[in-house]
């Protein structure tokens, strides 16, 4: 199949995450990374690859609260002071993700007119953002403009960007865990998007811009 371009990191400049230092670390595809529970000391960002989080309650089963990639942050919640991490991270894909300290961190977010720290905190303030535009989908979105919605953002599709983007292949349940729908429902709408000529897969997952056509408000 041929390579698709990936969509544009939310850090610019800074998607190699040289200047972010700590280690890197290779993940086989569905090895943990970090389980819900455990010290949160570090936080994460995704160089290569792709990451599921999942969290459960003591009477739900575990649901997917989020699917990264690459340019993403995740455990960075520790930066807000939780002792213990709140979801479980599952590597996606074959995965490179750098490993930074919450110490080191902290330090650089300190520096005043410093490209990287500029970045994180942007960065941090757009997953709030996110987090809130999410619940508000939930509330008056059909599952299908939810979905449409999932996709275009695992692509990071802009006005800027590529025509298609090639993203990690996801279950079809997993997709309705995000959406908040049933997985028949999903199968439903994937099946209609192809036929429309707005997504294709075949081992990966290609989203193409005119998807954005499904939404009320592209």
């Amino acid at each position: 199949m041929k390579r698709m371009r990936q969509g544009a990191s939310p850090l610019g400049g800074f998607a190699s995450g040289a200047s972010l230092g700590g280690k890197v670390s290779r993940y086989r595809r569905k090895q943990n990374i970090y389980t819900q529970g455990a010290p949160a000391y570090t936080l994460f960002y995704i160089q290569e690859g792709g990451v599921r989080l999942t969290t459960r309650t003591k009477h739900q089963p575990s649901a997917v609260t989020g699917i990264l990639g690459v340019g993403d942050f995740f455990g960075e919640i520790c930066l807000a002071g939780y002792p213990l991490r709140m979801s479980t991270a599952v590597a996606l894909t074959a995965s490179s993700i750098r490993t930074i300290q919450k110490k080191k961190m902290m330090q650089m977010l300190r520096k005043k007119n410093n490209k990287t720290s500029n970045a994180m905190v942007a960065y941090l303030l757009s997953t709030v953002q996110k987090y809130k535009d999410h619940v508000a989908e939930l509330m008056t979105s059909s599952a299908e403009e939810r979905l449409a919605r999932v996709l275009l953002r695992l692509a990071r599709l802009d006005k800027k960007g590529p025509a298609a983007v090639e993203i990690p292949t996801l279950s079809h349940q997993v997709l309705a865990e995000m959406v908040g729908t049933t997985r028949q429902r999903v199968n439903l709408f994937m099946n209609r998007f192809r036929k429309r000529g707005f997504i294709n897969y075949n081992g990966r997952i290609e989203v193409y811009k005119s998807l954005k056509k499904v939404l009320p408000h592209p």
